[in-house]
């Protein structure tokens, strides 16, 4: 069985505020039965399943909860979607009942040999429900990471998470390889070749026009930057520790950005460099997400102060409106470039129309196309990783994650803001989403850290 559980991310943070609209008794009796119907509705489980994340229940570990009989039927639907293996209306002695939402409690209770814990409604009320699936990680049997040195010599014999960290280094190494590009020659000899136009002759059509290449251009360089972060953090500290839910991340967020190569049959500019990328990098991709880790080597570590938990929820919870934020982006920014490729505020910035630029040169808006739905493509495999991350790897002492979004914000916002400042093309408008991106990464992660980069207390 597949335990699955609602997310604290948003319970916590929303629970007072559904309490002082609603009333505390009905705002919980209204959570129940709205989670009672999703899960009850035609692919409601498989839905939390997918949005909630995959874990391996170990073996012999029982927990559970007692509930109010009048909640009995609802909580009969949901209880076990969230990872409970019991649920007692009226318990029997050979249950242990816990009071304390403290995890180390429930392990504790759980190192009997064959005990069954059932949690009693003032913990799921106090802690949330994900208490079954923090309980099942810390009860579950972990070995050591495996560190570099021990790797074998022989490639064949890799296990998936190296390939993912080499896929993540070669998606870094072809985002910085196109900044240089960008901000040295911009033109390679294919684009002269496709274009019959030097930078010159560019700038004879159009005196922003070169400007407005790099800036298209560096903006998708930092997002490939920071695709290859998001990667390598996966993989080092997620697939390599054993988590389920790390490789189903870096499985999602590769099958949507890889098909994103051919958009190109819209565009009609197939650049060769871009193509070699993708075909060196999607068969070492393959071998990343081929096979589901099969050990935990994961550690899980005590509570904490509730305080800093319940902030970084809060943190939790803006980082994932951003990534969404970043896939309404991604998508909107796709079908611009397959369809009308410019937005207003570029033909303003160029001062000119698109029909201009194609009775210039019949070539230039196809070219043009190309980078700007290859940059949408690209956002929308960031984003669904920053999602995925930050949905499911929410856990005190992980600071990888941390790290991974702090690294990949970096390099996906600094050059965007840095270029469109640097051509001047600074319209409000324009830049909002990335002002307000940028504003909700920081406070996410200014909340999150202290109980993300908590090491102290196994």
């Amino acid at each position: 069985m597949r335990p699955w559980r609602v997310p604290d991310w948003t319970y916590i943070p929303l629970k007072s505020l559904a309490g002082t609209v609603l009333g505390v008794s009905r705002s919980r009796r209204w959570a129940l039965r709205v989670l009672a119907a999703v899960v009850a509705a035609p692919g409601g489980r498989a839905f939390v399943a997918f949005v909630l994340g995959r874990f391996r229940r170990p073996d012999g570990v029982q927990v559970g909860a007692v509930v109010p009989a009048r909640h009995a039927r609802d909580a009969l639907r949901v209880l076990p979607a969230l990872g409970a293996s019991v649920v007692e209306v009226d318990p029997g002695v050979e249950i242990t009942v816990i009071d304390d939402p403290r995890i180390g409690t429930a392990v504790a209770a759980l190192s009997a040999p064959g005990a069954t814990v059932i949690a009693g409604p003032a913990v799921l009320l106090d802690a949330g429900p994900a208490w079954f699936r923090r309980v099942l990680e810390a009860a579950t049997p972990t070995a050591p990471a495996q560190p570099w040195r021990d790797l074998p010599r022989d490639p064949r014999r890799w296990p998936s998470w190296v390939w993912g960290v080499v896929v993540g280094i070669g998606m870094v190494c072809a985002g910085l390889g196109a900044a240089v590009i960008t901000l040295g020659p911009v033109l390679l000899w294919y684009d002269r070749d496709y274009l019959g136009l030097t930078t010159q002759g560019l700038n004879h059509i159009d005196h922003d026009l070169v400007d407005f290449l790099q800036h298209d251009r560096l903006t998708m360089a930092g997002t490939m930057v920071s695709i290859g972060v998001l990667y390598a953090g996966l993989a080092w500290g997620g697939i390599r520790r054993g988590w389920l839910w790390a490789r189903d991340a870096y499985l999602i967020s590769g099958v949507v950005g890889f098909p994103t190569l051919f958009y190109f049959l819209s565009t009609g500019f197939v650049e060769p460099l871009h193509l070699a990328v993708a075909v060196a990098l999607f068969p070492l991709f393959l071998l990343a997400v081929w096979r589901s880790p099969a050990v935990p080597r994961w550690t899980v570590r005590s509570d904490g102060p509730e305080r800093l938990r319940r902030r970084a929820l809060l943190g939790q919870l803006l980082m994932i409106l951003t990534g969404v934020g970043l896939l309404a982006g991604g998508a909107v920014i796709s079908v611009v470039g397959m369809t009308g490729v410019f937005v207003p505020t570029d033909l303003e910035f160029l001062d000119t129309d698109t029909a201009h630029l194609r009775a210039a040169n019949p070539h230039l808006v196809p070219f043009i196309a190309h980078d700007r739905a290859g940059f949408g493509g690209a956002l929308l495999s960031a984003a669904i990783a920053v999602i995925l991350l930050s949905m499911w790897g929410w856990r005190r002492g992980e600071a990888w994650v941390w790290w991974t979004l702090l690294l990949s914000a970096a390099a996906g916002f600094g050059p965007t803001l840095a270029i469109h400042f640097s051509i001047h093309y600074t319209d409000l408008s324009h830049l909002a989403p990335v002002y307000v991106g940028v504003v909700l990464t920081a406070i996410a992660l200014i909340l999150a850290r202290p109980f993300l980069c908590d090491t102290g207390g196994e």
